[in-house]
């Protein structure tokens, strides 16, 4: 384990966070409620904390290797989330260490879970904050550090590969550096996008922020306790869907319609999925809830903006849907386990994962009667890799595993039913942020223990990061020096 290379990388990464809290401390002084102070006294102590290693750690292996970089990547975001709560603390917001780190943890990983019981205590400077953690995590720390500070090591690639969403990783340009830029640049066109759109259908410009980061990095912290609801606007509505819909695609698609126009991207299968998976769930939806509405207007209206909530993992609500029939439930349900694409700023298993795996299994179907035949698994036109096939399958399996043993340790404490524990540990997992029963949309993580508190971290951190870079912190050969 290069020590040094890592701990150079993970006070960079510090010193970023120290940078993007910067906007958060404008808008205190703006608004003068008095959270100032908390915010300026966060950037002191990262900085005293961060601004030496930064200089002292001078590496002379600055080549670095795959363990290092799920070991920068975990640890970054753990670091991350320890500072990004204490403007809660400090600010008496969140005086209690596990609620802080919760709603940090949450922030970051883009959950939306929230520990909340009082929105109207929040001040401005810590509402954009609590908000701007979506945005900053949303892209990724490490992909935000690199398009910032390229130069910060070699064979960065094992950075962003730890912390990209989906099964495989696919740089825009040849550089990493640059292609961090590119992604960066077309994640901030459409947020400041959705921001102009929501003033225009009536928003004031904090909510607007507040709302538009959230949907960019699909974590879906508002700064109302009826969350998206509060505005009963159709026109909110409609901007906040079509928006979360297009941050749950690949962001290298928008870059290959810029360069290469609209060809490649009918042959994308992934998307081809994504958007099936969107449009079959408002169909179904739409359908089953006309009665509970009392019209088709409604219930579409309403339909469409939970789908896209729950597919792109952002967690905003305009209704109780926790009080829906058990069939519209389930299909949200499953919706939080599909997530969206690969690629995007969503959570959950990912659609690529999903198709594949529904093509594994057919081929698995196929084989008890042609055991014989080649039948490769064709995904973009390609030949998928039997060893990325086994990769999916494994995924798969221990992504399920994590939400069972997730919902037992957060079952533990004993304090609510089989459905409200289940939904909390897949929503974590899932990184969506509402889940069923007391963590319904209605509701909150609130009323769980400390205990229960850290697992949900745990749980969120390991969805946001794909699993592997949290579990590779427990296995003793990570810190082994040869």
């Amino acid at each position: 384990m290069n020590i040094l290379l890592v701990l150079r990388m993970l006070c960079s990464i510090l010193l970023v966070e120290a940078a993007s809290m910067v906007p958060s401390l404008g808008i205190s002084l703006y608004y003068g409620d008095g959270d100032f102070l908390p915010l300026l006294y966060t950037v002191g102590l990262i900085l005293l904390v961060s601004l030496p290693g930064f200089l002292l750690a001078r590496p002379a292996d600055r080549n670095l290797r795959g363990r290092e970089g799920f070991v920068v990547v975990a640890l970054a975001w753990i670091f991350m989330s320890i500072f990004g709560a204490l403007p809660f603390i400090f600010s008496g917001f969140l005086p209690h260490f596990a609620d802080a780190f919760f709603e940090s943890v949450s922030g970051f990983t883009t959950t939306g879970a929230t520990v909340v019981a009082h929105f109207e205590k929040m001040t401005h400077g810590i509402a954009f904050w609590r908000s701007f953690t979506h945005w900053v995590g949303g892209m990724g720390v490490l992909v935000l550090t690199l398009a910032l500070l390229p130069k910060i090591s070699d064979r960065t690639a094992h950075l962003v590969r730890a912390e990209s969403p989906g099964p495989s990783l696919s740089k825009i340009v040849p550089k990493m550096g640059e292609s961090a830029k590119i992604l960066y640049i077309i994640y901030i066109i459409l947020t400041l996008a959705e921001f102009v759109c929501l003033l225009l259908v009536g928003m004031s410009p904090f909510d607007a922020g507040i709302h538009a980061l959230g949907t960019a990095g699909t974590g879906g912290f508002s700064n109302y306790s009826d969350s998206v609801a509060h505005f009963r606007s159709v026109g909110v509505d409609v901007v906040m869907t079509v928006f979360m819909i297009l941050f749950g695609i690949n962001f290298s698609i928008y870059y290959f319609i810029h360069v290469r126009g609209w060809k490649d991207i009918r042959e994308n299968d992934e998307l081809k999925w994504y958007l099936a998976i969107v449009f079959i769930a408002i169909f179904l939806l739409t359908v089953i809830l006309v009665p509970y509405y009392g019209s088709f207007g409604a219930s579409l209206r309403y339909a469409s903006f939970q789908t896209a909530s729950i597919v792109s993992t952002s967690g905003f609500a305009t209704d109780n849907f926790d009080l829906w029939p058990v069939q519209a439930k389930m299909i949200l349900f499953v919706l939080t386990f599909i997530g969206s694409c690969a690629g995007s700023t969503a959570g959950g298993m990912k659609v690529i994962r999903v198709a594949i795996l529904w093509k594994q299994t057919k081929r698995e179907i196929r084989r008890t009667f042609q055991p014989r035949k080649v039948q490769p698994i064709r995904f973009d036109n390609k030949t998928v890799d039997e060893n990325m096939l086994h990769s999916i399958a494994v995924f798969g399996f221990s992504y399920i595993m994590i939400v069972i043993l997730g919902a037992f340790a957060i079952a533990m404490e004993g304090k609510y039913d089989l459905i409200t524990n289940l939904t909390a540990s897949l929503t974590c997992v899932s990184n969506v942020g509402p889940g069923f029963g007391a963590v319904g949309p209605a509701g909150s993580f609130a009323g769980y223990g400390p205990f229960a508190k850290l697992i949900s971290c745990f749980l969120m951190l390991a969805g946001r990061l794909e699993l592997f870079p949290m579990l590779v912190l427990l296995h003793p050969y990570v810190w082994k020096k040869s």
